[in-house]
C-alpha cells in the first residue's frame, strides 16, 4: 500500500509499506476513505515532538470503513463506517477510568506518532472499541472528518475554560481548532466569542461562518485593551489559546480577568515563559494539556442533529497522491488553505 513516511530528519515521502496487519485481539484494520493534515503533523516533522517517532506513517484524523476486527471487539462489525479518535486508550487504566484517557497507561497519542497512522491506505487501530465512533447513515464522511481531532480539541479548550451562561469568551487563533473551540464555547453558553488572530482572512470566517461576535487583529490593535472595553475594563471570562505562536500564551494572560480561566490547548514549539510576578494578584487559572477526546459519541449527536457543523473547514482536496503538495500548501496557509482532506490513493 501507499503510506506517507517521516524520516528521522524529518523529510517525508510517499511510499510502498505494507498493510498492516492485527497484532491483538483488541485491534480492528480500517480502510481510510478519508484524512487530512493537523498541525501537529508538521510538529512531528519539525521535530518538536519528543515521544514521535521516526520512519512513522504521519496521520491521526480520519474517517474509515472497518476491514477486519479482532475477537476481543464488540462494539463495531466489518463494514462499518467509523471515525476514528486521535487518543488510543484502553479505557481501563486509572487515567481513563477518570476521563483523562491522553495519558492511558497503554496509549496516548499514538497514532501517526508512534505508531504508523492515517495517511495510507490502511491502519491498524489498537482498542477499537474505545476509540471508533460509528458514522450513522445521514452524516457524511466530510461532516464526521475531525470528530476525532480538532473538534474534540476545541470542545475540550471550551470545558476547560469553565464556560458559563453569558460569559465572555476569548479564543486566541482562528485556525481549525480555534474555529472548533469557538463553536463549541457557544454550545456551553458563552454570549460573547471573540476571535483574535493576524490572519485577517480567518477573522472573516470566523464572522462569516458566525463563530465569533467580535474579531482583533494583533498587529494592529492592543488585544488586551479592546477587551477591556467590551468587558467594563475586567477582561475575557475564559480564554482558550489555540493558537501555539511565540507571543500568544502571553497575549492569552493578559487578555484574561483576574480569577479567570486559561486554557492551552495549542502544542507549541518553544519553551513558554510564566511571568508569575507581572501576574501576581490576578488569580487566574490555568488548564492546559493534550485533547482528552472522551465527548466523541456526543459530538456525533451533535452533528448528526445538525447543531455542529464542520465542512466549512475543508477548503483543499486531493487524493494521496499528492499529499506532499498538501504539506506544503497547509504548512505554509497558502492559498487560503484550512484544512486539505486527503482522499484515497488513485492508481
Amino acid at each position: 500500500m501507499k503510506a506517507l513516511v517521516c524520516h528521522v530528519n524529518g523529510s517525508i515521502e510517499l511510499m510502498d509499506c505494507p498493510i498492516p496487519v492485527m497484532k491483538d485481539d483488541k485491534d480492528a484494520i480500517i480502510e481510510v476513505t478519508l484524512s487530512t493534515i493537523c498541525m501537529s503533523d508538521l510538529h512531528i516533522m519539525h521535530q518538536t515532538v519528543p515521544r514521535a517517532k521516526p520512519e512513522t506513517v504521519l496521520g491521526h484524523e480520519f474517517t474509515g470503513r472497518v476491514m477486519e476486527v479482532g475477537s476481543g471487539v464488540t462494539n463495531i462489525k466489518p463494514g462499518d463506517r467509523v471515525a476514528v479518535n486521535c487518543i488510543t486508550f484502553c479505557g481501563e487504566c486509572y487515567f481513563c477510568r477518570e476521563g483523562y484517557i491522553n495519558n492511558c497507561e497503554k496509549g496516548g497519542w499514538e497514532l501517526g506518532c508512534r505508531i504508523d497512522g492515517c495517511q495510507a491506505e490502511y491502519v491498524r487501530v489498537p482498542f477499537a472499541d474505545m476509540g471508533l465512533t460509528k458514522i450513522p447513515d445521514s452524516v457524511k464522511d466530510e461532516e464526521a472528518l475531525f470528530l476525532g481531532d480538532i473538534l474534540s480539541s476545541g470542545y475540550f479548550g471550551a470545558d476547560l475554560a469553565e464556560i458559563k451562561p453569558g460569559d465572555t469568551v476569548a479564543v486566541i487563533g482562528a485556525g481549525p481548532v480555534g474555529l472548533c473551540a469557538m463553536m463549541c464555547a457557544k454550545l456551553f453558553g458563552a454570549s460573547r466569542i471573540i476571535a483574535v488572530d493576524i490572519d485577517e482572512s480567518r477573522l472573516q470566517l470566523a464572522l462569516k461562518q458566525q463563530l465569533a461576535d467580535t474579531v482583533f487583529n494583533p498587529a494592529v490593535c492592543d488585544i488586551e485593551e479592546e477587551i477591556k472595553k467590551l468587558t467594563a475594563g475586567r477582561g475575557a471570562d475564559g480564554v482558550i489559546e489555540a493558537a501555539g505562536g511565540r507571543d500568544t500564551f502571553s497575549l492569552a494572560w493578559k487578555a484574561a480577568r483576574p480569577n479567570g480561566v486559561v486554557a492551552l490547548v495549542a502544542m507549541y514549539e518553544e519553551n513558554q515563559e510564566l511571568p508569575l510576578p507581572k501576574m501576581y494578584g490576578k488569580n487566574l487559572i490555568f488548564k492546559t494539556g493534550g485533547v482528552d477526546a472522551v465527548h466523541c459519541e456526543r459530538l456525533m449527536r451533535l452533528i448528526e442533529a445538525g447543531k455542529i457543523q464542520t465542512n466549512f473547514l475543508i477548503t483543499h482536496r486531493a487524493s494521496l497522491n499528492d499529499i506532499v503538495e498538501g504539506y506544503r500548501v497547509f504548512g505554509n496557509k497558502e492559498d487560503g488553505c484550512i484544512k486539505w482532506a486527503v482522499t484515497p490513493y488513485e492508481r
